[in-house]
Formats: structure tokens, sequence, C-alpha cells
């Protein structure tokens, strides 16, 4: 894993235009539903379709203990992940956007797409701003994530956490 500090980008000011609109559009669909799985499933969908370069887009949630998937779109998921071990448990563990270039040189690395290359795994809040899941993104691509997309993915899940913590 590497730091989302310092990485250059390609595209900068378009990229984060990208995120904004995206941003845009689903405050507007999410003022539609007070559900969680509604915003989830509306979120995955508008992200994998609109971000070009993805191959999985979705959620995981804290579940007893467990990160059980949640909406998504792309290939079938893990279905539970297994405890403290991979990207999606970094980002919960360390509470910080995670970002893979390769994951198949990230330590205990779990691999739900034999065919996934890099990650960004953004950490999702609740009120008390205690980790309660994450916003987990996939390309076959390597180092196809950097610090824009990290925070393209940040501002999402603020948005989330807006409409589920108020």
């Amino acid at each position: 894993m590497r730091s989302v500090e310092g990485m250059a980008t390609v595209n900068n000011d378009s990229k984060r235009r990208l995120f904004e609109r995206i941003a845009e559009q689903l405050e507007e669909l999410l003022a539609k539903s007070d559900d969680r799985t509604a915003h989830c499933a509306t979120a995955a969908a508008l992200l994998h379709h609109k971000v070009p370069g993805v191959s999985w887009t979705g959620f995981y949630f804290l579940k007893d203990g467990e990160l059980v998937v949640d909406a998504y779109q792309g290939p079938v998921a893990c279905q539970v992940l297994e405890r403290h071990e991979g990207v999606c448990w970094a980002a919960i563990d360390a509470d910080a956007t995670q970002v893979v270039d390769d994951v198949r040189a990230a330590p205990s690395h779990i691999a739900c797409d034999e065919r996934s290359r890099s990650e960004v795994v953004v950490p999702i809040h609740d009120a008390t701003g205690r980790p309660i899941g994450v916003l987990d993104v996939d390309s076959h691509r390597p180092a196809h994530f950097d610090t824009i997309d990290a925070e393209g993915y940040e501002l999402i899940v603020e948005r989330l956490e807006h409409h589920w913590n108020n």
C-alpha cells in the first residue's frame, strides 16, 4: 500500500470535476429515500458507470464484527471478508483511506476477482465517528487510482455519511 500523499495525476481538474458532478447527482438521488441500502445501491451504480476504468464498485459493512458485502456493481464479490485481512480491513483498522497500486503485492490481499490489480478503499463512519464500513473500488489496471480518486471517493462517502448521520 502507499500513502495517498504527493502522487502525480493526469487531468486532475477534469477528474475533480467528474467527482463533483457525481456527488451533486448523488445528492439529488439520496433525497428521494431515507434507506441506506437504496443509497448504497444508487451510489455504487452511479460511480461504477461514470468513473472510467473501474471493475468493481461497492460497499462492505460491519455486522457482528465481520465485514459483509452490501450493494455493489461488478463481478460476484466475497460475501464476508476474513477478519483484519486485506485492504478493506486495513481501511477499517487504520480508519484511513487506502490506495493500493498492485493488490498482488499487498500483504494479505483478499482476491475476490483474480483480475483485480489496484484498489481504493474509503472508511465510512457512524455519527460518533466510528468506522462502520467501507466503499471499495477495484480496477483491472495496476496503479489506476491516485490522490484525486481517493479524494473523490471520500467526497462521495462524506455525502452518504451526512445523510445517514444527521
